[in-house]
């Protein structure tokens, strides 16, 4: 596709976006804006955009398609300032936030000016940030979802489909209300729940020092979504508030219930609870991405002598195998293995157990 593309956040999402808009549609000239100017200069020096514009009006104002890959409160005011531009005649313009009823209904302000807005958001992410972690396989295979506004056609939907396609990404059109309230059960609610589990561990630390080195495998995979951008957790509860609030006092009704059922000693009920719930999450697809990100974790248990660790890399690096993050455990609480490294996907992993069943014999466990 012809045109010009101007995507304003030039971090992760949006350099990612704009390498796979470039890949898939070179003949686009893609702009690219952000309030961090050395970020506009890094994408620039990285290819990732053609050109930085000076002003946010002025890249607007160039614009046939418009990406807001900002913050959702930030995302807003830009579209309060987008109202006033002279934009082109037919320019559409989608944001990448991850709640969407309060913007689909700040985007009615752009119904008299008779500009496409369409929401989006793009369910994947990183733990790194910032123009520099942008990569064309952020979206491969994850979920990409839409919120058109109910008096727009399919036209405006499919052209934006267009322009991503090049994300490789799983398009679902959602209305607003859905979708923060599936967010809000599978991503918000969770992040609050880890956070709140770490602030125990945290008020518990004063009697017993030894727990934050005790903190192994099950605490520190079930909270490690915790350590994620405080502002941003803190914006997004707020902004699906009335979603939040009531999942929050079914959580706690919830956990009132499991609270009866161990003072009464009720085994039989706890068994059905705690069944119940692994049979759910045992039925959850493993190889697709939504908000629940997979960790693909080998567990090694390997002999403490010096180059072990080099060695387990050195047969991976050979049959280029690449990982993500490797750790030596402190504990073996809950895991069987003392060296975890992480892979991108299910078939990264399995590769590696291969290579290593095959080269060592050293016990191997997935978890």
């Amino acid at each position: 596709m012809r045109g010009n593309v101007f995507i304003v956040g030039l971090g992760l999402i949006g350099g990612s976006l704009a390498l796979n808009i470039k890949k898939q549609h070179p003949e686009a000239v893609i702009y690219g804006y952000d309030v961090n100017k050395e970020e506009i200069e890094k994408a620039i020096i990285l290819k990732i955009i053609d050109e930085g514009t000076e002003s946010f009006q002025k890249g607007s104002e160039l614009a046939d398609l418009i990406i807001l890959a900002t913050p959702v409160l930030e995302t807003q005011k830009l579209m309060e300032q987008l109202v006033n531009f002279s934009l082109r005649e037919n320019v559409l313009i989608t944001d990448t936030g991850s709640t969407k009823k309060s913007i689909v209904e700040k985007a009615t302000i752009f119904h008299d000016k008779a500009i496409q807005f369409i929401g989006g958001h793009p369910m994947a992410g990183s733990h790194k940030s910032g123009i520099t972690a942008a990569k064309e396989q952020l979206f491969e295979n994850a979920f990409y979802i839409f919120t058109p506004s109910s008096n727009q056609g399919s036209e405006q939907v499919n052209t934006l489909k267009e322009w991503f396609k090049g994300t490789k990404a799983r398009f679902i059109e959602l209305s607003a209300d859905d979708h923060d309230e599936m967010t809000g059960i599978l991503s918000h609610l969770p992040h609050i729940i880890a956070s709140s589990l770490v602030e125990q561990a945290k008020d518990a630390q004063e009697n017993f020092p030894l727990l934050s080195r005790l903190a192994a495998g099950g605490f520190r995979d079930i909270t490690r979504i915790a350590s994620s951008d405080p502002t941003m957790w803190a914006s997004i509860s707020l902004l699906n508030k009335d979603v939040l609030v009531r999942l929050l006092k079914q959580w706690i009704a919830k956990m009132n219930y499991v609270t009866e059922l161990i003072q009464a000693e009720n085994f039989d009920k706890l068994y059905t609870f705690f069944l119940e719930a692994k049979i759910f999450r045992d039925e959850l697809p493993v190889h697709s991405t939504g908000v629940i990100h997979s960790f693909y974790d080998l567990f090694i248990d390997i002999p403490d002598y010096p180059g072990i660790i080099s060695e387990i890399t050195g047969y991976l690096a050979e049959e280029r195998i690449s990982i993500t993050n490797i750790k030596i455990l402190e504990t073996r609480e809950d895991i069987y293995g003392v060296l975890r490294i992480s892979f991108q996907n299910e078939r990264d992993r399995s590769r590696a157990k291969e290579c290593l069943e095959k080269r060592t014999s050293y016990d191997l466990f997935i978890q």
